[in-house]
């Protein structure tokens, strides 16, 4: 398993990490049994980092994720523990960056996963109501807690986390990124090597168009987030299908699973970038820790780019009410 660290002079953790938004998330939850057996299997493949969230499940994740803490002796020092909170959920204010709502929010956190401290926090969404400087004086002081070892932003422009930065150090920012969402390019990724802080991937197999089982039309249709999403509607879903073929037929060429290829294309963008795929399915989760043992050559990813060049993806990532909280920028 590929490693690297938490911001400058951090913990070190593996350059894949499990996102437990699958275990109560917006694809349906996962049983308890399904989730334990998913972090089991991340536990054996050496995979030390889990990233959750309050909002996932309502608390559901965490909760999971302290119960099998609780079951497993010893394996809350093995990982690399991330939560999150910002997004309050109430229509009349849906983004929260106060400091006493995000210490509270901490503490109900740390309450569900059964821990004194998490090893890294993010603002999930920042909060507009403060100046970035201000947000990370926020962060600095919940560090100064004892109660959050480092901190971390989400869905932010580059100007922002430098701006955040100059009063607090950034360890980590989470975005959107793989072969089908390359915005991050455009600064996040070269702010945060600059800055030295890990620039974390969700959704790096693309929301499964990325996978040898992506999802189908009417799957996807029975899911909230997909089913208005606009890379799921008609007729960009069938144009993205036909696109991510070419990527499947890659993959099987180069006898590896799309997932895995997926992975190691991620993994290839630097070694401060980190997958966090989700899933509720160990032999998917097999598919995608088989990227993290891939070393792309600079043929390979020449290949890769001639079937999924940056723009392929038809539709944005987001509708107009999904854009609501991530920062633009270009």
């Amino acid at each position: 398993m590929k490693t690297t660290t938490l911001g400058p002079g951090g913990p070190t953790l593996s350059q894949f990490g499990i996102g437990a938004m699958s275990f109560a998330g917006i694809y349906g939850d996962a049983t308890e049994a399904e989730s334990f057996a998913v972090l089991d299997a991340c536990r054996d493949a050496a995979v030390t980092h889990i990233d959750t969230a309050n909002v996932y499940g309502n608390g559901r994740s965490e909760e999971i994720i302290g119960r099998w803490f609780a079951d497993r002796p010893g394996a809350r020092d093995e990982m690399v523990l991330a939560t999150k909170a910002g997004i309050t959920g109430q229509a009349d204010r849906r983004f929260n960056n106060d400091p006493a709502y995000l210490e509270a929010e901490l503490e109900g956190s740390l309450q569900r996963l059964g821990v004194d401290h998490v090893d890294l926090y993010y603002m999930h969404r920042y909060d507009r109501t403060y100046a970035p400087e201000e947000l990370g004086g926020t962060l600095k002081r919940l560090i100064e807690s004892g109660k959050v070892r480092t901190v971390g932003l989400s869905e932010v422009a580059p100007s922002t986390l430098r701006r955040v930065a100059s009063e607090c150090p950034v360890a980590a920012v989470q975005s959107e990124y793989s072969l089908s969402t390359r915005a991050p390019e455009l600064g996040l990724v070269q702010a945060c090597a600059d800055l030295g802080a890990l620039m974390v991937a969700f959704s790096p197999v693309g929301r499964a168009f990325l996978t040898d089982a992506p999802f189908s039309y009417d799957r996807a249709q029975s899911m909230p987030f997909t089913a208005n999403n606009p890379r799921f509607m008609q007729p960009n879903y069938d144009a993205n299908i036909a696109q991510t073929d070419k990527f499947r037929a890659l993959a099987a060429e180069m006898g590896v699973p799309a997932a895995a290829l997926a992975i190691a294309w991620t993994i290839a963008q630097g070694n401060h970038v980190v997958p966090i795929p989700g899933t509720k399915n160990t032999d998917h989760l097999a598919e995608l820790v088989q990227g993290t043992e891939i070393d792309l050559t600079a043929d390979d990813l020449a290949r890769i780019e001639a079937v999924l060049p940056v723009g392929w993806a038809h539709g944005d990532r987001y509708n107009a009410a999904q854009w609501e909280g991530p920062e633009r920028y270009s």
